[in-house]
């Protein structure tokens, strides 16, 4: 009878091991389910992490961008711009704003965005609308030429279409001299370093002459080489065009149009505007030591006469580094101790322009009495003329008189001049990204 108990003992071994196993397996699909779901709870979670994330940074980059159409506001309406950085409040959130000084009529605007510790900055480059004139000389003049009286002076280059003559004692131009056209001539001048002309009188080259064949050589001392040439020296164009003055008074007359004469007795900011109307002239007279700020381009019918002490520059918030113009149909008059500027930036310069037709010596289109580094003097067609000992940066124009002692010295960054009409131009949007 013992052989039934042993079967039985077996048996019951038999199940306690297959429990074991089942409480295993059991225990192994448990921590394998647990796994599962903690790992689909760890997705879940982080996804709604990055949900959110993404939410929370395109909010910032919406609010970065909202911050640069402020700006873009701000800029294309002249309105105030707070100096270093200003908050744009955007809903419960702010962007907060950038806008650089104006470089070469450009404005860069920075914003950045913020939600929940993210941030995203945009950034966008607006640009006056304008045109580059390029100077390349101390003085260019046209077919009328160039009278200089003793001890006048150009520190710089003078390409001329007429001749360049001084009747009397000796007047000097520092560096070199192009003399365009057969029959001209240059006269009772000491050039300091080459001359390309026609014929060369009384006159002392630093150093090569160059001439054309057939022209005179009487008295003309030259310290380097003479060189005999057969083509006529060409013609060098003014720098601005017809056109390009007839862009700037319509830029002008967009603006405003009074139609009267005008007199600046206080301090005042002006443009674009167009005084008077070409069938009925009107002047532009600024006294009594009072400042004209130009916004934009000004265009005068009739003349402009700058008073003693008085003062005309360009907005900085206007132009910038930019350069701006003035403009007389008339004559334009600089009376002693006047003081013409750009925007204050090295690059920017105030365009005196007349289109007056005058070329008598005591009556000029433009007669400047004044020290005047931060402008740049052109005719188109009429006579302009510096008093004694005074200075100017540049001069453009039919014909020159430079008188007793008068000075001008060409400054290296009016090669590249970039001018504008100021907003009223119009404002360009150039780039529109995203940055780091």
């Amino acid at each position: 009878m013992a052989f039934p108990l042993k079967i039985s003992t077996k048996i019951s071994g038999l199940r306690h091991k297959n429990g074991m196993a089942s409480f295993i397996v059991a225990l192994i699909v448990l921590g394998i389910g647990l796994i599962i779901v903690l790992s689909i709870a760890f997705l879940v979670t982080t996804q709604q992490k990055i949900t959110t994330n993404i939410c929370n940074s395109s909010q910032a980059y919406f609010t970065a961008e909202a911050g640069v159409e402020d700006a873009i506001l701000r800029v294309r309406k002249n309105m105030t711009i707070p100096s270093g950085n200003y908050n744009v409040p955007i809903g419960n959130e702010q962007a907060i704003v950038t806008i650089n000084n104006p470089i070469g009529g450009s404005r860069t605007i920075t914003s950045q965005g913020t939600k929940n510790n993210l941030w995203r900055k945009v950034q966008a480059v607006n640009t006056l609308s304008g045109d580059n004139v390029q100077f390349f000389f101390g003085a260019q003049v046209g077919e009328g030429g160039l009278e200089m009286e003793p001890n006048a002076r150009i520190k710089g280059n003078v390409y001329a279409n007429g001749s360049i003559i001084n009747n009397s004692g000796t007047a000097y131009i520092d560096n070199n001299v192009i003399i365009a056209k057969n029959g001209n001539r240059l006269e009772g001048i000491a050039v300091g370093e080459n001359a390309t002309v026609y014929s060369c009188i009384n006159s002392t080259i630093g150093k090569n002459l160059t001439y054309v064949n057939g022209g005179d050589l009487n008295g003309c001392a030259v310290n380097g080489s003479t060189t005999p040439q057969n083509d006529e020296i060409p013609t060098e164009n003014l720098p601005i065009s017809l056109n390009q003055v007839a862009t700037w008074r319509q830029a002008a007359e967009k603006g405003s149009v009074w139609p009267n004469d005008m007199v600046i007795d206080s301090d005042i900011a002006l443009g674009p505007l167009q005084i008077g109307t070409p069938l009925s002239p009107k002047n532009l007279d600024i006294t009594n030591k009072k400042t004209l700020r130009i916004n934009g381009t000004i265009f005068v019918t009739g003349n402009i006469n700058i008073c003693n002490q008085c003062k005309v520059e360009l907005s900085q918030a206007a132009y910038g580094a930019a350069s701006g113009v003035l403009l007389a149909d008339g004559k334009i008059s600089v009376d002693n101790n006047a003081i013409l500027q750009g925007s204050g930036l090295s690059s920017s310069y105030l365009l005196l322009l007349s289109t007056n037709n005058s070329v008598n010596p005591d009556s000029p289109a433009i007669y400047i009495a004044n020290n005047a580094t931060g402008a740049v003097f052109y005719t188109t067609q009429g006579m302009i003329s510096l008093r004694n000992n005074m200075k100017v940066r540049e001069v453009t124009g039919y014909k020159i008189h430079i008188k007793n002692g008068a000075t001008i010295e060409y400054e290296s960054g009016l090669a590249n001049l970039f001018f504008t009409s100021g907003p009223g131009a119009g404002w360009e949007l150039v780039s529109w990204q995203e940055i780091p």
